[in-house]
């Protein structure tokens, strides 16, 4: 299996992250490369890895759909594999969107510590009746849900709904899309959301540290 990774090192790293990417845009995106430089920053290495179907896209130039989910899944979990014994700190998984749903659908069988996920796709836009929260309610380890109020994939609202398990939590951004982006009349900048996010993430990776 081929691996295509990109790390973000952290000085006085006290965790590491990997983050998947989500459907249509790879690992060098400017959310995956904004999220890594930040949370280094915060002393927790990131990770960066790009699915087998974005790895051909990415040398064809042609756009391709994503493998099937086992198969992301698979990948994801040879991914840990892979990286495990060169990582020394605890280790956590996630990602944008469709990486970030791969994350949890192998959670808790995966050796790590925890999940985070930006704009977790609880259901395609337009289309709430078909939900991708069944796992979520059985879900034992720990998982943190970055989610814009107004994402079409799960609105606050409609997120507040769901039957989630109690291993899971969820910040809302200020007026945040699937992008995390806020409007301008909002008052709210995408800098002001991302900041938010990291914040989050290094609280919820901080808590988990030692489970």
């Amino acid at each position: 299996m081929t691996f295509s990774t990109q790390i973000t090192p952290a000085e006085n790293e006290v965790a590491t992250l990997i983050l998947a990417h989500g459907a249509g845009a790879g690992m060098h995106s400017d959310f995956m490369a904004d999220m890594a430089i930040r949370l280094a920053e915060q002393k927790i290495t990131v990770i960066r890895f790009d699915f087998p179907y974005m790895q051909i896209m990415t040398e064809t130039g042609k756009r391709r759909p994503p493998e099937k989910i086992d198969k992301l899944e698979a990948h994801y979990l040879a991914q840990i594999d892979a990286l495990r014994s060169s990582v020394s700190t605890p280790l956590f998984i996630g990602g944008k969107s469709m990486g970030g749903r791969v994350s949890t659908l192998i959670l808790d069988q995966a050796d790590v510590a925890g999940s985070v996920v930006y704009g977790y796709p609880f259901h395609p836009p337009g289309k709430p009746e078909k939900l991708r929260t069944a796992h979520l309610e059985a879900l034992s380890k720990p998982l943190c849900i970055i989610q814009g109020e107004r994402d079409t994939f799960g609105t606050k609202g409609e997120v507040a709904q769901y039957p989630l398990s109690s291993s899971i939590e969820t910040v809302f951004l200020q007026d945040g899309d699937h992008s995390l982006k806020p409007r301008k009349a909002s008052g709210i900048t995408f800098d002001d959301n991302m900041a938010t996010a990291v914040s989050a993430t290094v609280t919820f990776i901080n808590r988990h540290i030692h489970d």
